[in-house]
């Protein structure tokens, strides 16, 4: 619809070169996808186990390719953003393990795969342009100016969460006690499950730790505890007003509007990976307690100390996911503008 000077309104023109923008994005990556998972599949090259995957991964770059070229060129119908939101929905699905390999990266030798650690990247990336692109069709609020910048827009005042979010935050947090608690009696020296502080040691020497991890088991400190104490950090940072805001002892950005985006990332990275990771992992657990399927001893004394062990780990990753995801959701519709 134009003016009656034959013009468009400046606001429509900058939501046209919006929609542009993201339908060559999302065609640019989608032929990116497409190329990587071909290439795995006529390669013999196992993604997520299998080298057909690749096949699937071609067809949702394919398919995205698709959907950003027809978003270029018409603007986001009502049909065109349901294919995109599905196509981020696979892609977050193609990303899990992204945050193993980051962990693998920092404190291991290398990666078990690289073409499935870049898999594992470019969906991650891809989930993020689609979710943009599918949002780039979406009405602005009644009373809202849409022909103004959207870099002009207010920002909510920080707020709290609910206090059930909040609960859910300290279930989450409560999870992880037991974990660094046997990861610390281990890193010190104790025993644990049956296997001591040295025979842990050697075990992380056998299977290929880096030299991060080692310093940090000398020093009597655990990686995957840190980071779990960086996860409840961030838990917190999601449903407390100060993770709004950058606190004073930050630098260079203290007292500053946290942008929006800078905490949903990990947040999301950690919900995509340690939410399936550890729901499956539990189910696996209860049947293996129930005697449905054989535990592997692996490196413990027992099988039953190998099941203590993952009651604990994959139980803290299967509440923490879960508790992320609800407090990263309150994030976002308490930040939205």
């Amino acid at each position: 619809m134009t003016t009656v000077d034959g013009r468009w309104p400046a606001g429509r023109w900058r939501r046209v070169d919006g929609w542009r923008t993201d339908g060559r994005a999302v065609a640019a990556w989608g032929v990116g996808y497409a190329v990587l998972g071909a290439g795995c599949a006529l390669g013999g090259t196992p993604l997520f186990g299998a080298a057909a995957v690749g096949w699937a991964v071609a067809a949702v770059g394919l398919a995205a390719a698709a959907a950003g070229a027809v978003l270029g060129a018409a603007g986001p119908g009502r049909a065109v953003r349901g294919v995109l939101w599905t196509l981020c929905g696979l892609a977050a699905a193609g990303a899990f393990g992204l945050l193993m390999d980051a962990i693998t990266l920092l404190f291991g030798q290398g990666l078990d795969s690289g073409p499935g650690a870049a898999e594992h990247a470019l969906a991650a990336l891809g989930a993020g342009l689609l979710a943009a692109a599918a949002r780039s069709g979406t009405a602005p609020s009644a009373g809202s100016h849409s022909a103004g910048p959207r870099s002009g827009a207010s920002r909510p005042a920080p707020s709290a969460a609910s206090g059930t979010v909040q609960l859910a935050a300290l279930a989450g947090s409560a999870a992880f006690v037991p974990y660094v608690v046997m990861k610390l009696c281990w890193a010190s020296g104790g025993t644990f499950a049956g296997m001591s502080g040295a025979e842990m040691h050697a075990a992380s020497v056998r299977n290929g730790a880096s030299g991060v991890w080692l310093t940090l088991e000398s020093w009597g400190l655990d990686g995957t505890a840190l980071l779990a104490g960086l996860g409840v950090f961030l838990l917190w940072g999601l449903v407390r007003p100060w993770g709004q805001v950058f606190p004073r002892w930050t630098l260079p950005l203290a007292g500053r509007p946290v942008p929006r985006w800078l905490p949903l990332l990990p947040a999301l990275l950690g919900v995509a990976t340690l939410a399936p990771y550890g729901a499956v992992g539990v189910g696996w657990s209860a049947l293996a307690t129930a005697g449905v399927v054989e535990v592997p001893r692996g490196d413990f004394p027992t099988a039953a100390d190998t099941l203590l062990v993952a009651w604990i780990g994959l139980g803290a990753f299967a509440v923490y996911g879960a508790a992320l995801a609800v407090a990263a959701r309150s994030y976002w519709r308490r930040t939205a503008r």
